[in-house]
């Protein structure tokens, strides 16, 4: 065949190009009109009616100029990138296509590399994920991390960011897609959707479980906490398992640590636990002091927190130890052993306050004993709340709840639940001046348990 094979160019027979008044060879003038019958037999026509029967084979071109083109647009179509590699070109610019997925499991540490883009890697143990540096991976490098057996931290490269923080710590059971900017590293932002729905998407105030009781072990300085979960408006937060804090330090995270905010435990004192949450993993954890409300919390320990709201209270004795309790649904405290907060204490028709052995800062509502005598042989006593003012004992006017002495220094008894004040006092008034007695059994100190 005249056509040269590699380069295509078609050369005539020799003795194909004749002079005047030559005498025509048949030879190759029949080889030359068999030979171009047979170019255009294999020419590919124009209009489409015949296919190729062979590979065709194109110019490399480039990514302005693609070897495969169109008429109407030059500068769209297919060209030879380097290292063999087909590029896509519109309009002279280079079109990107993710390369095929694959999957892998990993059960232990692993660096995310190049050759990982578009790759689905499931984690399958708790394991550090190292990123290599984004300017190698390059802009557009995309990776899934599935988080299936353990945490995985990922770690970026050197001081490189993702979201902006150094490391982003993927809870078990999630998963996340990573994306390199060629500087830094971004996530689609769902994993931290998802730790937020409940925040953003429900409000409310309750307590769920997380109740307060003794620690088995050490009842005077540590304090169970049931598992259960917290919420204040939009702040929401759980905990899949108890989790045990101490007086007897500050606070350091995880169960069987140091729970207060600050200083060393007291005698005689409240300490109400707060529900905390770690920015960071969403995990649960409790701070204790003695501020009634947030704002008055020491912070300085709580870096990295968010303080979820009270879920209860604890009392120190005379010896700075746990006052021993029972707790029961609905925010009910119970002292194991009764606290005698009136012995033989006098009483008159001038009404008084009397402080009780109930947390300080809030009002609690007491359960109370108490036992009244007189030399008088109709008085009776009135214990109430200090919100209701001055208040006369008597059945003429605002009544008694002890019972009225029928005896000359008899003894009457009766018992009430009654709202403190702030400064854990009730009022006394007696209809006669007399001698009480009051045993403190507990209190009901609500914070939002309904069961």
């Amino acid at each position: 065949m005249p056509r040269n094979p590699s380069t295509g160019v078609y050369s005539k027979p020799a003795g194909t190009t004749p002079s005047v008044g030559q005498v025509i060879d048949p030879a190759p003038w029949n080889a030359l009109t068999t030979d171009l019958g047979n170019e255009v037999t294999n020419s590919l026509p124009r209009d489409g009616s015949a296919p190729m029967i062979a590979p065709l084979k194109a110019a490399g071109g480039t990514v302005s100029a693609p070897g495969v083109g169109f008429a109407s647009t030059p500068q769209t179509g297919l060209y030879l990138k380097g290292g063999g590699l087909l590029g896509f070109a519109q309009n002279g610019v280079e079109v990107a296509f993710d390369q095929d997925l694959v999957y892998a499991v990993k059960s232990g540490d692993y660096t995310a590399l190049a050759s990982d883009d578009n790759a689905v890697h499931r984690f399958t143990a708790a394991a550090t994920l190292t990123l290599t540096a984004a300017a190698t991976l390059g802009a557009n490098w995309h990776y899934c991390v599935i988080a299936d057996g353990g945490d995985v931290t990922i770690d970026p490269n050197g001081s490189e960011t993702i979201d902006g923080a150094a490391t982003l710590i993927l809870k078990d059971g999630y998963s996340v897609e990573i994306i390199c900017s060629g500087a830094a590293f971004f996530t689609n932002k769902l994993f931290a959707r998802i730790q937020s729905k409940a925040d953003s998407s429900a409000v409310g105030d309750f307590i769920v479980g997380l109740t307060l009781s003794n620690n088995g072990a050490s009842p005077n300085t540590h304090i169970d906490f049931a598992a259960g979960s917290a919420r204040t408006g939009s702040s929401f937060v759980s905990s899949a398992t108890s989790l045990t804090k101490r007086v007897t330090g500050t606070f350091a995270a995880g169960t069987g640590a140091g729970g207060l905010d600050a200083g060393a435990v007291a005698a005689n004192a409240t300490y109400f636990a707060y529900a905390l949450r770690k920015d960071a993993d969403l995990s649960f954890d409790i701070v204790l002091s003695t501020s009634a409300t947030i704002g008055g919390i020491a912070t300085t320990l709580l870096t990295g927190y968010s303080i979820v709201k009270c879920i209860g209270v604890v009392l120190t004795d005379a010896s700075s130890l746990i006052r021993q309790f029972v707790m029961y649904p609905r925010d009910e405290y119970t002292f194991v052993t009764p606290v005698k907060d009136a012995t033989g204490a006098a009483i008159s028709p001038t009404s008084a306050l009397l402080a009780l052995t109930v947390p300080n800062g809030v009002k609690v509502k007491a359960k109370l004993r108490f036992q009244y005598t007189s030399t008088a042989t109709t008085a009776s006593a009135l214990f109430s709340d200090p919100s209701q003012g001055i208040l006369v004992a008597s059945i003429g006017n605002d009544g008694g709840n002890v019972g009225s002495v029928q005896v000359a220094s008899n003894y009457a008894i009766g018992s009430a639940d009654i709202w403190t004040n702030v400064n854990k006092q009730i009022r006394q008034v007696g209809g006669a001046a007399g001698t009480i007695w009051m045993w403190t059994d507990g209190f009901y100190f609500p914070c939002g348990r309904t069961a």
